[in-house]
């Protein structure tokens, strides 16, 4: 791990703009740095990580965005959990969920349950998607930039993590008061978590930002 070199506050001005960096947790307003494969840069104010420059980050983040969208419907669709009480057993998944808080005349819930657990997870996947064929095939670059700023935005609304703890939180309070089995579908939805925190770790953002550029060379 490396910090950004450090220049005095009144030759800042004389550097161009692409040389320049700001922390985005404190402001400071720094040269950038130059790192090679598998470096860091923080910042020397609050130690926010600035930069991180992965090897074959295409090609990781490609597999993984691959991977949870293949995960996405069964997570979704398939069993999580199987309930036994009193003679009768039900099948839960995050798809009856929703449906049963709409029928429970919650249709508000219900709604902020389908865009932040289902509708919002898959844009962001499909705006990582696209973004990286689109730096592979080096085609419709702008239309890349454009995703890539809706997909920050996104980023904050999808929910995956607070609905897993809901699920776990559901099974601990019925596992005394029924017979309770895990379905495959909770395994299809921690698999996506996981392949979604590791495509955000993969994915670093400055390497993105740098290979949508026009007359850059995408880089692996």
């Amino acid at each position: 791990m490396s910090d950004p070199a450090s220049v005095p506050a009144s030759a800042l001005q004389d550097l161009p703009l692409d040389e320049l960096v700001a922390c985005h947790e404190c402001d400071l307003l720094m040269r950038k740095p130059q790192l090679q494969l598998e470096q860091k840069a923080s910042c020397p104010r609050c130690g926010f990580e600035l930069f991180a420059h992965r090897a074959q980050v295409q090609r990781r983040s490609l597999a993984l965005v691959l991977t949870a969208l293949v995960l996405f419907l069964p997570a979704n669709f398939l069993p999580i959990m199987r309930l036994t009480l009193l003679g009768q057993t039900t099948e839960d998944t995050l798809w009856s969920g929703v449906v049963s808080l709409y029928h429970g005349g919650m249709e508000v819930v219900a709604l902020i349950v389908f865009l932040c657990s289902m509708v919002i997870p898959l844009l962001k996947l499909l705006c990582q998607l696209l973004v990286l064929l689109s730096i592979r095939w080096r085609l419709a670059l702008a239309w890349g930039r454009r995703l890539y700023r809706s997909y920050h935005h996104l980023r904050e609304w999808g929910m995956l993590e607070v609905y897993l703890i809901g699920i776990l939180v559901s099974i601990v309070k019925l596992i005394d008061m029924a017979d309770l089995t895990l379905g495959s579908g909770l395994f299809c939805f921690v698999g996506l978590l996981l392949a979604q925190i590791w495509l955000e770790v993969s994915m670093s953002p400055h390497q993105i930002w740098e290979a949508l550029e026009d007359d850059g060379h995408a880089r692996d």
